[in-house]
């Protein structure tokens, strides 16, 4: 399991919670290390030294400032995308059957009659309710599946917001708990918040997928998952 991932879901699950009580704990810690540095000389010898002092420091914040920005920017970054809605396609029960009253005289001869075309018959849509992993992983809005020509399948983020994090991208999944082995992938998150649609790959078969997921690949953490309807 990846050690960054077992982490964030540890802060997530623990920390994130108990963020109050942590946050003063951390501070009065800070406050006692301050005092006890003061006694002991070490700002004093910093002072002594200040070209090393300089050094330490540079070091220190050129190693931590680039990785505490990639994991902590999607905290107070946010990204919006509001789309129209699909234009469906019609379902042969919605095509008008002609009046033959209206249409006029047959044609004389000997010409076929060829019956009036029909769409094709598509999947009904199925939808679900995003829920967050846990209380820092929040996900709000409806995930709905939609079959927008014959093979050819979209999912429609309506009302949605999630968590930001690196690395977020979105599965179709067989488990309708969230992701597993066999999910579908859509791409990168087009955004944290809005309405928009993400296009399934051609040739998937949405028929297992039982929830639509935000997965953090690169960290292997679920975010969000909305279970479809009639999964399972």
């Amino acid at each position: 399991m990846n050690l960054l991932g077992d982490l964030e879901r540890a802060f997530a699950t623990t920390l994130y919670p108990n963020r109050i009580a942590i946050s003063i704990g951390l501070l009065i810690l800070a406050l006692i290390v301050g005092v006890a540095g003061r006694r002991r000389g070490w700002f004093a010898a910093a002072r002594r030294h200040p070209g090393r002092s300089a050094a330490a420091i540079a070091v220190t914040l050129a190693i931590c400032l680039p990785g505490a920005w990639y994991l902590g920017s999607p905290l107070f970054i946010r990204t919006s995308l509001d789309e129209p809605a699909l234009i469906a396609v019609a379902s042969p029960a919605s095509r008008a059957t002609p009046d033959p009253a209206s249409a006029g005289p047959a044609p004389s001869g000997p010409e076929e009659s060829h019956p009036p075309s029909q769409s094709p018959v598509l999947e009904p849509p199925r939808a679900g309710t995003f829920k967050g992993a846990d209380e820092f992983h929040f996900g709000r809005g409806t995930a709905t599946l939609i079959e927008t020509a014959p093979g050819a399948w979209t999912v429609r983020f309506d009302a949605f917001s999630v968590r930001n994090g690196p690395d977020l991208y979105v599965y179709l999944s067989p488990n309708a708990a969230g992701y597993s082995a066999g999910a579908i992938e859509l791409g990168k998150l087009r955004a944290t918040d809005g309405t928009f649609s993400m296009d399934l790959p051609a040739g998937s078969d949405a028929s297992v997928g039982a929830s639509v997921v935000v997965w953090c690949k690169q960290f292997a953490v679920q975010f969000a998952v909305a279970e479809l309807a009639g999964a399972g």
